[in-house]
């Protein structure tokens, strides 16, 4: 009978020599599935220095301070004044829950509950940002915008005839989007928007360009060079 406890005893160790095991494994991040995983992110998240999108770029994240990348504007008092700087450990905390790691923050994404994809993830970035390395396979990704969503964004100047727009109409609760393709599209007016893209990758000014915004073909985006070029090209004409 005295045996009894010593066996509980080993066997409480043995399953705590297992739990911790896993754990480790399980902290031990892959960047081929990170890669994968990094398709939620790419959509407002380049790893191209300079390159920000809804949020920034996140090209040298590591150990640098929150709320500081060059050339970035958009971020939140609550992350500007946070007291943090990007490691594994701080990375895995904000990707697990980001409003409780950073209370206040603009970060509209929920987060990543599962600890084996954080840890896939930041293997990943760890790679891919790498100075002079290349991600270990490319994190593609369809979507809306004809790749707008995906990890590259379109070049707006390169776009056929069918995309260029030459000419908008607008006529009750109707805009007729003329491209240099010589087609006239119609559109309700609360499915088309209006864009600006002020990079490199955006349209030369004077030449929108019109982006399908669903799959139906019934919603678009026309992107500008300029916010001024908006209401100058639009004409009031039925």
């Amino acid at each position: 009978m005295r045996t009894e406890p010593m066996i509980l005893v080993a066997l409480a160790g043995l399953a705590l020599l297992v739990a911790s095991r896993t754990a480790d494994a399980a902290a031990e991040g892959d960047p081929e599935t990170g890669a994968r995983v990094y398709r939620a992110c790419a959509a407002c998240h380049s790893l191209e220095p300079g390159k920000h999108r809804t949020g920034p770029s996140l090209a040298g994240i590591w150990a640098k301070k929150a709320g500081t990348v060059e050339g970035f504007h958009r971020y939140s008092p609550a992350l500007e004044s946070a007291d943090v700087s990007w490691s594994e450990r701080t990375l895995d905390a904000w990707l697990a829950d980001p409003e409780a790691f950073i209370p206040g923050n603009r970060m509209t994404f929920p987060g990543v509950r599962d600890q084996q994809a954080r840890a896939d993830l930041i293997a990943y970035l760890e790679v891919a940002t790498a100075e002079g390395a290349s991600p270990p396979s490319r994190p593609g990704g369809g979507g809306m915008m004809g790749g707008m969503a995906s990890a590259e964004m379109p070049d707006l100047e390169a776009l056929g005839p069918k995309q260029r727009v030459t000419a908008i109409r607008y006529c009750e609760d109707t805009y007729h989007v003329t491209t240099a393709a010589g087609e006239s599209i119609p559109f309700w007016e609360f499915n088309l928007r209006f864009k600006t893209d002020s990079s490199e990758k955006g349209p030369r000014k004077g030449h929108p360009a019109l982006l399908p915004a669903s799959m139906m073909g019934d919603r678009a985006f026309v992107i500008f060079a300029a916010p001024e070029e908006i209401s100058a090209f639009i004409e009031a004409r039925c």
